[in-house]
């Protein structure tokens, strides 16, 4: 019987199975952040094991609450920065080199196809976009690997998600998945690995790869995963030259990672995304969705652009080119936050950042902060926000205001009408 790239990680980095479905998997990479790291760090140093498995092979970033806005925030980044220096963990990346972990570590070139990784934040599934196993972990589970560099896992079960048909004009990998968790629902994939394929998939860039497995976690997944092609090993090259003799080299030894085709699935979903209409949430789930033409004319009070799902240097080109020429409406406050500083200095030099300032956005630094409700754009209740965030759980960016998931696109055609509204570059 045939494996799914899942089961294909997990055979290559098995050390244990203690019993039935378990197994323990040996790391390639253990990502920290300054919220849920310094817990696991405390008591780590409490237990008398105050130790690190790889300092190579670990990755430390300042990125939720940056810079930090109270002493509370400002003790969490002093934590993670005292024991990265600590333990010599050379990849650290402190205010000012930092930037929103999901986007970092990729664009480091942190993660290739095979991999295993683990991190105590959910949307840690943005890294099966490269054919890696990747997985939000609890404190205990993180403990466990920064000590000792394995962590548990049941064996995986897979729901295959097909998607076929090209992308319309106006429609983006955003709308995608919000089109897939509406269909599948927020627990259509829980306990599962939820495996993007197919002729759209196919055609789409790492960074639109990217997000569609940041958000396998909103339909209850443990993991979202793509096949390794040649974009991936495009995207890796300058990473990985000196290991392969040539790109087709280093396509054919990731290809073993493809899934048989007689691989067993708990579910294979098919979905021609070539009708799609742009799409947006309500309400405060992630599979409450409709198209934007429901929605449409839906006041808002805040407009974001960035987060790990849609901050990337593609995201502000689309959003930038509907606002070129545009001032956002009297009655939005907008708000975008490049995802890196790489993407907010090249965002800087293709002239993106003229144009969202003359439309009159706010230009922050690279943050989390808005996304969780933390800092850099939090709502106030009753307030409405057109985001290009992950979550629109209630309170989600700040108590008793309402967030709508949209793509980048929306968002800044939301902004110059200051109400819902599709982008001008939709045809239909």
């Amino acid at each position: 019987m045939g494996q799914t790239i899942a089961e294909k990680i997990f055979s290559t980095h098995l050390v244990d199975e203690p019993f039935g479905d378990v197994s323990v998997l040996k790391l390639d990479r253990v990502f920290c952040h300054e919220i849920t790291t310094p817990i696991a760090i405390n008591d780590l140093q409490k237990r008398g094991k105050d130790r690190v498995f790889d300092p190579d092979k670990i990755k430390a970033v300042i990125d939720h609450v940056s810079p930090a806005k109270d002493s509370k925030t400002a003790v969490q980044g002093k934590i993670l920065r005292d024991w990265a220096r600590k333990h010599q963990i050379r990849d650290f990346f402190d205010i000012g080199a930092n930037g929103v972990c999901h986007a970092l570590f990729p664009e480091k070139g942190y993660v290739r196809p095979g991999f295993t990784v683990i991190m105590g934040d959910s949307h840690t599934c943005t890294h099966g976009a490269f054919g890696a196993f990747a997985a939000g972990v609890g404190t205990t589970d993180l403990e466990v690997g920064i000590l000792k560099g394995v962590c548990t896992f049941k064996k995986p079960k897979t729901i295959r998600i097909e998607l076929t048909g090209n992308l319309p004009d106006g429609v983006y990998a955003k709308d995608v998945i919000l089109y897939v968790i509406g269909q599948i629902s927020v627990n259509g994939a829980t306990n599962m690995v939820m495996e993007f394929c197919g002729s759209c998939v196919d055609q789409m860039s790492m960074e639109e790869r990217m997000t569609l497995c940041n958000m396998a976690v909103e339909a209850g997944a443990t993991s979202g995963i793509c096949y390794p092609d040649m974009t991936t090993v495009e995207y890796l090259w300058p990473f990985i030259r000196d290991d392969f003799q040539s790109k087709e080299a280093a396509l054919e030894s990731y290809s073993k990672y493809i899934s048989d085709d007689d691989a067993e699935y708990e579910a294979v979903k098919t979905f021609d995304i070539s009708n799609l209409e742009p799409l947006v949430t309500y309400g405060y789930k992630p599979d409450n969705v409709k198209t934007v033409t429901e929605m449409a004319g839906t006041s808002v009070d805040q407009v974001y652009i960035g987060s790990c799902t849609n901050g990337r240097i593609e995201d502000l080109r689309v959003a930038a080119k509907i606002l070129e020429g545009h001032v956002i409406s009297p009655t939005v406050r907008a708000i975008v936050s490049p995802a890196t500083p790489k993407i907010f200095n090249q965002a800087m030099e293709e002239g993106l950042m003229k144009i969202f300032m003359d439309a009159g956005f706010c230009v922050t630094n690279p943050t989390c902060g808005a996304c969780l409700g933390m800092s850099n754009g939090i709502l106030a209740p009753g307030e409405v926000a057109a985001t290009t965030t992950n979550r629109n759980f209630n309170g989600r960016m700040g108590k008793g205001g309402m967030v709508h998931l949209m793509s980048p696109a929306t968002a800044a055609a939301s902004a110059i009408q200051g109400v819902i509204t599709n982008s001008p570059m939709f045809i239909g």
